[in-house]
Formats: C-alpha cells, structure tokens, sequence
C-alpha cells in the first residue's frame, strides 16, 4: 500500500513535462536543478522555523518540481551520471532534514505552539526519514532490490508540503501535528518493511546456496553409487 496512486504521480510527471523539455533545451546541467532544488527546500525549512508554516507549505508545494526535473533532465540529456545520483541522494538528506528539522526548532522556540512531545516526534521523523533511505541504499549495496514500503521519497515530500499549505496551523496547529505524527509512523513503518524484505531475501538467498551446497556434496557419491552399480 502507498499514500499516493500511480495516477496522481504520472499526472504530475505529465504536467512538468513541458518544463523539463524546455531545461534540456536551454542545456541546464540536472546537477544545477539538484542544488537549486535543495536550497528551495532549506528556505523552506528556516520559513517553517519561523512560525509561517501556510508560506512554507506553498513554497514547498511550488517548488518540489525541482526534485523531479533533475532526474528526468539528466535522462533526456543523457547526462545521467553516478556523481549525479550520489549527489541528489545526498542532498535529498539534506533537504529532509532542513524540512524536519525546522518543524523541530518551530515546536522548540514558538511561544504560541511550543510542545516538547511534538519536538520529539519531528526528531523520531527525522530518523525515521534517514533509515527510510539508508536502508534501501544499504541493500542495494548487498545486491537486492528493497523499493518497499508506505512511504517513500514523494509521498514525504506531499506530506511536508500540501497539508501545510491548504491549513497551516488551523486547530490550533492540530492539523499540523497530525501530519507529522502521520509522517513518523510511516516512516518507521517503511523501515520495518524494508528490513523484512531484505530478511526474506537474504534468507532464501541462504536456503538457495545450501541446497547448492548439498548437491554438489552428494554429486560425487551418486557418481560412485552409479558407477558400483553398473560393475
């Protein structure tokens, strides 16, 4: 199950695609989108440190096109490279942090909305956010494919943005936490099933290589069984 459709992410995708055809027209390098596109985010982070979480929310909103652009440019250019996704993951961390980690400084220092709980669950979303990715970069490190999960990269990043900017701190800033709260638990929910997928993996690899390993063992005693018997 994902928080959001196939349809609504291929709707979008057709919506900027204009856009992205125009950038390899003009030859803008996606390394170029990739920085942009994360210091939108980090302005994004300080305004909802700020306490204008409806602006953030916009800004985001308008702005999250950059973290599409970049790998569908590099495609179409041909200049899809391994710095260049090393680089958009990296900073895909950064972006997440400053986003998560202003929502933390705005529950710390506001005095109209300052909660310590909440303080707490932006820190367990910030983690959460950091293992979602660590997890599936780990195991395609090891060779197997962990793309699972409730919540991945996009749905984060609606998450962050949308809800914000349709509410803002409406109920008191209730709508707010409950996004956030809704932000955590998926988060750690999608590392529990990354790491049961990789689990399953690894063990059936292991089940596989030991009747590998067992049939090569018994090979040649059934060729010396066969041969005994054929005298």
């Amino acid at each position: 199950m994902k928080i959001l459709p196939e349809w609504l992410k291929n709707g979008y995708l057709r919506v900027i695609d204009p856009v992205a055809n125009w950038l390899v027209r003009r030859g803008v390098h996606p390394n170029i989108i990739t920085a942009v596109g994360t210091l939108c985010t980090v302005a994004g982070g300080v305004i909802y440190a700020t306490g204008h979480i409806m602006t953030g929310g916009w800004f985001l909103g308008l702005t999250a096109l950059f973290d599409v652009l970049d790998g569908t440019v590099a495609r179409r250019s041909n200049r899809s490279s391994t710095f260049g996704a090393f680089l958009d993951s990296t900073l895909d961390r950064l972006a997440d942090g400053a986003l998560l980690g202003g929502l933390a400084v705005f529950y710390a220092l506001n005095p109209a909305h300052h909660n310590v709980p909440m303080l707490v669950v932006c820190l367990t979303g910030l983690i959460g956010a950091f293992l979602t990715s660590y997890t599936r970069a780990r195991a395609e490190a090891l060779g197997i494919d962990a793309k699972v999960g409730i919540l991945q990269r996009p749905e984060r990043v609606v998450l962050l943005s949308a809800p914000q900017a349709f509410f803002g701190l409406a109920l008191n800033g209730l709508v707010l936490g409950i996004i956030i709260i809704i932000l955590a638990a998926t988060a750690w929910i999608t590392v529990v099933q990354r790491m049961v997928c990789v689990y399953e993996q690894t063990a059936r690899r292991a089940a596989d290589d030991g009747t590998l390993r067992l049939t090569t063992e018994k090979t040649p005693w059934i060729r010396r069984r066969r041969a005994a018997s054929h005298r």
